[in-house]
């Protein structure tokens, strides 16, 4: 049974791409500093992560090349497409994000944009990369469960 936590959360942006292109390893939620203007284009789900990816540095965590299209209506206060976002996480989990990507074949990806009550997170997640034999068999076994799925 959903928690009354799962319950309230909403996706907005899926990064589909992600979960294919990546084995995750280990998952994160973090929330992000935005502008009220991408909080509004969030929310009618206009953004893209299909090549965003997260740096981390000594100051933090910094979402690149997240798209996220301009609001039309808050006119010379809006923001820049793919500027870096700040990741809010807490200190432990920024030391093992970066040991994480010190290691080698390591990566750190974003997976989702969701709304937790009011509040915008973004879902993160530690990954290796799939070699083409592995997404072959990814997708031999994801047909195969849909196959089954359908015969019921």
């Amino acid at each position: 049974m959903a928690t009354e936590r799962e319950a309230a959360r909403r996706d907005l942006v899926e990064n589909r791409r992600g979960r294919f292109e990546y084995e995750v390893l280990e998952q994160f939620e973090a929330g992000i500093a935005l502008m009220g203007s991408e909080v509004k284009s969030l929310r009618a789900g206009q953004a893209n992560l299909q090549d965003a990816w997260v740096r981390v540095a000594p100051d933090g965590a910094w979402l690149m090349a997240c798209h996220i299209s301009p609001y039309t209506e808050a006119n010379r206060w809006n923001h820049e497409a793919t500027r870096p976002r700040r990741l809010l996480l807490k200190r432990p989990e920024i030391s093992r994000l970066k040991k994480a990507t010190a290691e080698k074949g390591l990566t750190v990806v974003p997976l989702r944009f969701y709304l937790q009550g009011r509040l915008v997170k973004c879902a993160i997640a530690v990954g290796r990369g799939r070699k083409h034999h592995d997404k072959r068999h990814h997708i031999r076994d994801r047909d195969a469960k849909r196959e089954i799925r359908n015969r019921d």
